[in-house]
């Protein structure tokens, strides 16, 4: 059974993404299947210093020119899938707990490091992506060992980065544009976004559309806390309200605009979500304050369509 957030973590262990990835996985994936094993494709990975007695058919005479090192190089296994995993680091996704790993950006990071280890698990090369405004990072997909400890390197510092989310807004569209642009092979996109932006839902599926009319597959997860941003459960007194990715604020009672508030959002996913069915987009709901088998779970039913 996969755990809550809030039981995972303790202290600083959250420092050790890898670890805590690890557990989730394991905890959701004991006994199902396994990729099958493909072979080698030529598709170099990184260099390692040529240990003397081995064969020399992979040493990069280039690179020892150069550097007077014998290097040899080392090839990604064949994938059987690229995937790149973008997450929404904008200001809107601090919200809504005091405590760094209880966000909607805590949740997404700690996502993204399970489901790297998991399509490393099943021999999948995976990149990631991190965007706000712009795109921050975008790194290739690769199946290495090397490079996924580059990833969870990259999430540690969006974790603790103080001046991520700070007054940026969340420009998703554009984004996905530049990756439709940017992906030169067939991937699966992945992406942690709460969709709280100015772009209604016909920009961000024309984005999405660009994704598909070249040929990448995409599943969508709306990350929020069901219970404040869906339920709008505050308390009936007056309260400050403040727009995270503006700095705009206003004073009211939640009680007052909680009917409307409620109905504007249903009206904006039920659009986006009607169209993203109408282009075999998956669009799944991630609730901040549950465990993160919903996620793997949607992850893997795609995967298993795609295969």
């Amino acid at each position: 059974m996969v755990k809550q957030l809030s039981d995972l973590i303790q202290f600083e262990q959250f420092d050790n993404l890898e670890l805590l990835a690890h557990q989730i996985v394991e905890g959701f994936l004991i006994g199902l299947h396994r990729s099958p094993y493909h072979g080698f494709s030529v598709e170099f990975a990184e260099h390692r210093l040529y240990n003397k007695g081995e064969s020399t058919k992979h040493i990069d005479w280039k690179l020892y020119a150069r550097s007077d090192k014998m290097f040899v190089k080392q090839f990604e296994e064949e994938t059987n899938l690229r995937a790149h995993i973008v997450i929404d680091t904008s200001s809107s996704m601090l919200f809504p707990f005091k405590t760094k790993h209880q966000t909607k950006l805590g949740y997404s990071v700690l996502c993204a490091a399970a489901l790297i280890h998991l399509l490393r698990k099943q021999r999948d090369a995976v990149g990631l992506c991190t965007f706000s405004d712009k795109i921050d990072l975008l790194t290739p997909s690769k199946l290495s060992l090397t490079h996924a400890q580059l990833m969870y390197s990259h999430l540690h510092k969006v974790y603790n980065a103080e001046e991520i989310g700070k007054e940026r807004e969340t420009k998703i569209a554009d984004t996905l544009h530049r990756l439709a642009e940017g992906l030169h092979k067939r991937s699966l996109v992945i992406v942690f976004s709460d969709f709280t932006g100015a772009e209604s839902p016909k920009e961000i599926m024309e984005s999405l559309q660009h994704l598909r009319f070249n040929k990448h597959e995409v599943i969508l997860f709306a990350v929020r806390d069901h219970e404040l941003e869906l339920d709008f459960n505050f308390e009936n007194r007056p309260s400050q309200f403040v727009d995270l990715e503006t700095g705009e604020s206003l004073k009211l009672n939640p009680t007052d605009i909680k009917g409307m508030y409620q109905k504007e959002q249903k009206k904006f996913f039920t659009e986006l979500d009607l169209l993203c069915s109408q282009f075999s987009i998956d669009l799944v709901e991630a609730d901040i304050r549950k465990d993160f088998g919903n996620v793997l779970q949607s992850y893997l039913l795609k995967r298993k369509k795609l295969m």
